[in-house]
């Protein structure tokens, strides 16, 4: 139960931390037509995802902690760093086909099933 408490609260966390990063960015991206807080959020999620997986490596972090930051915070903050370690993960063990069906799954099938969903939401 501690696990999961910890993980919630690392959720909670990173969802606050997403909505003001995106607040931050609000007006440059009205002004610009681009949703530089998107941006922001996915590219900080993958620099922290991959600095907190390299500063894990060799040290004695119990598991539930890091569960809190990589699961809890940066899951409510981003899963595009999850998909990018895991895309990375892939190509660091010479797994290039796999790492090219994740980049293309996540973003040939996840779009159009975004536009689908928009299309089936508003049909309902």
């Amino acid at each position: 139960m501690n696990k999961l408490l910890l993980i919630a609260m690392g959720g909670a966390a990173g969802t606050l931390a997403r909505y003001g990063t995106g607040s931050l960015l609000a007006v440059p991206t009205v002004r610009a037509g681009f949703p530089f807080g998107t941006l922001a959020v996915n590219l900080a999620g993958c620099f922290v995802m991959g600095l907190l997986q390299g500063f894990f490596l060799d040290r004695l972090v119990q598991p539930q902690y890091r569960q809190a930051l990589l699961v809890g915070f940066l899951g409510g903050y981003t899963t595009f760093s999850s998909y990018g370690w895991e895309t990375t993960a892939f190509l660091q063990d010479g797994q290039w086909a796999r790492a090219a069906m994740n980049i293309g799954a996540n973003n040939l099938l996840g779009i159009p099933l975004v536009i689908v969903g928009y299309f089936l939401g508003r049909a309902i």
